[in-house]
């Protein structure tokens, strides 16, 4: 078997889009990652929040789920074709606060609308509709893109043959946007914020503590007391705290502020009952067979909650199964740990 060739990267001008809010969105476009077999069954992967399109990755630029996805791995991209877009609202090619308003000349910033997931869902649709792929063999992603995946099957149901909505929920609960809400104050309230409207050379330092905050969340206590196990790295200051340190700086080089700010307040709106009479009710739509994947310890989408999706489905009459990975990773488990469940996502696709 010829090996697949190299990832594929560019843009897709999907044009106009109409948002949730009424809101026209001008000369959209979306930036791409396309890896794997030309022409194999397509399986579209939806990032985290501060993911990107880089999923599969290079030699010597490997992507975030490289691990996962690639020649003769779990998903072997020598049998699929795999596709990432960056998210609608991102800050890594696609449009979002970064790109330029086509009436002003300049940055949106916070002059751009605010999103919904279904927004999100719908623009990448589109996009892979400009592709000529107007079907899909699965779509897999964990937490904003679980989120994403859940949309997808509700809004479009014969689009995926297999969905794998990895630690989501079908809503944010409170709990989460109690913690979305303490990173959201410490960008507004940093006066490098300057409402939104900051220049380049503006250190956003509220962004690194949003970050670290998120951090906390995003691992188990038993991770972090095994880890740094209260050491000392310079007489003074813990591990943890260096670490904690280190992971905010290294966000705020990458990621732009107000797409972190825009892309929470998406999370945040993530309710796949909104107007369909509940979440229950609105799983009703979805046609694919669905794996869902939670991971122990995870505070933000608790693996029963996860659970209790898979649970509907089935009470629903839908082929559906819940798989929990026993790990210490907590809500990171996605991220971590290949070999405990990459075996799970061959075997449903």
């Amino acid at each position: 078997m010829e090996p697949a060739p190299p990832p594929e990267y560019g843009k897709i001008k999907v044009g106009d889009l109409q948002l949730e809010s009424g809101i026209v969105l001008p000369d959209i476009e979306l930036a791409f990652e396309r890896a794997g077999k030309s022409g194999g069954p397509v399986i579209l992967v939806c990032h985290a929040l501060t993911g990107n399109q880089f999923t599969v990755g290079t030699a010597k630029q490997p992507g975030w789920w490289h691990g996962l996805i690639g020649p003769e791995k779990y998903i072997d991209t020598n049998q699929f074709e795999v596709i990432t877009f960056n998210v609608l609202g991102g800050c890594s090619g696609s449009t979002g606060p970064t790109s330029i308003n086509p009436v002003t000349k300049k940055p949106y910033q916070t002059d751009f609308p605010k999103l919904t997931i279904r927004d999100i869902v719908h623009s990448q649709v589109l996009a892979l509709r400009k592709l000529g792929i107007n079907e899909i063999k699965a779509a897999i992603g964990g937490s904003l893109g679980g989120m994403q995946i859940l949309e997808l099957a509700i809004t479009y149901p014969d689009f995926a043959k297999v969905i794998i909505p990895i630690a989501v929920t079908p809503y944010l609960s409170d709990y989460g946007i109690a913690f979305n809400a303490i990173g959201r104050n410490a960008i507004k309230r940093d006066p490098a914020w300057k409402g939104g409207f900051y220049s380049e050379e503006d250190r956003i330092a509220g962004l690194e503590i949003a970050r670290m905050i998120g951090m906390v969340t995003y691992r188990t206590g038993k991770l972090f007391n095994k880890r740094f196990n209260r050491e000392l790295k310079d007489g003074e200051t813990f591990q943890v705290e260096s670490y904690l340190n280190y992971q905010g700086q290294k966000l705020s080089d990458r990621f732009d502020a107000n797409s972190y700010l825009y892309l929470l307040e998406a999370m945040d709106s993530h309710d796949i009952g909104r107007g369909r009479q509940g979440w229950k009710k609105a799983l009703g739509h979805i046609t694919a067979k669905t794996l869902l994947l939670g991971y122990t310890g995870d505070l933000l989408y608790p693996p029963e909650d996860v659970k209790e999706i898979a649970e509907a489905l089935m009470k629903a009459g839908k082929e559906a199964d819940y798989v929990e990975v026993k790990t210490d990773f907590g809500h990171d488990g996605f991220l971590a740990e290949f070999p405990k469940w990459g075996g799970i996502l061959q075997a449903a696709l």
